[in-house]
């Protein structure tokens, strides 16, 4: 049986230029960058190149760049490493429901430690707006937290609005990039960000890698300590072949590339769609409209068909897709982004919706395959 991939919100294949820059990273590039001796050199100019390559992605200085284990620590790092190194100016901070659980899980326990974090609504779209951002600033606001692209639903944020908002307080911006960084063009100038965390395996780059930028007038109590590896900001000997394998994925999305890319996955989207209503089938798609929200994400609420029995049936028929986040698939607790935009956890599409998320591998053909197959699974419960 052939078996389609379309979770690719959750994570992606590596692709093959990042496979053959690995494989030989690994085979060449033993060195610890922080040696003297010629193969610590030679790591360490590998590291320098990849540094810059991610630093011009995002148009930021490349000693604003510090190497990651992925977008939880890249996450974690902001929060934490703000809270603590600010909180002599204030402990109130500012984030939105449908966060990533990496940065709402944060938030919870900095509440146990007495810090006041107000947690904005969004509207059936998943959007926040800049003017509720600076109704709840306070004068002891340190930190707003507010993703880039939500992975549940694709809801783009107004990021360079909400940027121009805090250009004039005091409160240090971060924004959770990793879904949008490999689709949207980034630059962290026109944001107005200060701190912008991503994932290498969200852009067919390998797992446990990722970066943080950090704007240079920031300064950030490390989250790890140990060495004095990335100038002092995040202890512990760098993976070589990870950033290497991060800064082919970067360097494979060149601006063309992303075009391209963005006019794909938005094609494959719009294709779903279309085949589902020929198909007659009853769904609705939840958050944003299909050309309004990140184009690889979609969220659809399949009306009377229970997700984990949709999920169950399309992987015995080859085809995986997802409930929602990853990160929180073993959860009985419903989806807090659907939750949020409904208002009502027992609303019925919390349980009766399905991701699709599309990526480089998936074709047309396959797409129409997924569609006869939901079709299949929905007739065979319902009828």
């Amino acid at each position: 049986m052939t078996h389609y991939y379309f979770d690719n919100a959750a994570t992606t294949p590596m692709s093959p230029t990042v496979v053959t820059a690995m494989s030989q990273a690994l085979a060449d590039d033993f060195g610890n960058a922080s040696s003297t001796h010629y193969f610590g050199r030679q790591s360490h100019h590998l590291l320098d190149q990849s540094r810059q390559v991610i630093a011009n992605s995002i148009h930021a200085k490349t000693d604003e760049i510090i190497f990651t284990s992925g977008g939880t620590e890249g996450d974690n790092t902001a929060i934490l490493g703000t809270a603590v190194s600010y909180r002599e100016h204030g402990k109130h901070i500012i984030t939105t429901q449908i966060e990533h659980p990496a940065v709402l899980k944060t938030m919870s326990f900095l509440e146990k430690l007495g810090y006041d974090i107000t947690y904005l609504p969004v509207d059936e779209h998943g959007l926040v707006t800049a003017e509720q951002v600076k109704a709840a600033l306070r004068p002891d606001t340190i930190l707003v937290s507010i993703m880039t692209g939500n992975n549940e639903i694709g809801t783009i944020e107004p990021i360079a609005e909400i940027g121009a908002v805090l250009k004039d307080h005091q409160a240090i911006f971060h924004t959770d990039a990793v879904q949008a960084y490999g689709i949207l063009d980034i630059d962290v100038q026109k944001m107005g960000v200060d701190l912008l965390s991503i994932s290498g395996h969200k852009l067919h780059g390998p797992k446990g890698i990722g970066f943080l930028y950090m704007n240079e007038k920031v300064n950030l109590e490390p989250f790890m300590h140990g060495g004095e590896q990335e100038h002092l900001r995040r202890a512990g000997t760098e993976n070589i072949p990870s950033i290497i394998g991060l800064a082919q994925a970067v360097k494979d999305l060149t601006p063309a590339n992303k075009k391209a890319k963005r006019e794909k996955l938005q094609s494959l989207k719009t294709t779903l769609i279309a085949d589902l209503k020929a198909n007659k089938v009853d769904f609705a798609i939840n958050g944003p409209q299909p050309d309004q929200a990140l184009p690889h994400v979609l969220n659809i609420w399949i009306k009377g068909l229970p997700s984990t029995l949709a999920l169950m049936n399309l992987d015995l028929k080859g085809f995986a897709v997802s409930a929602g986040s990853a990160c929180t698939a073993g959860s009985l607790e419903p989806s807090h982004v659907l939750t949020a935009i409904t208002g009502d956890q027992d609303a019925p599409q919390i349980s009766e919706s399905l991701r699709v998320s599309f990526g480089d591998q998936n074709t047309e053909e396959s797409v129409h395959l997924l569609a006869q197959a939901i079709t299949e699974v929905t007739q065979d419960y319902l009828n």
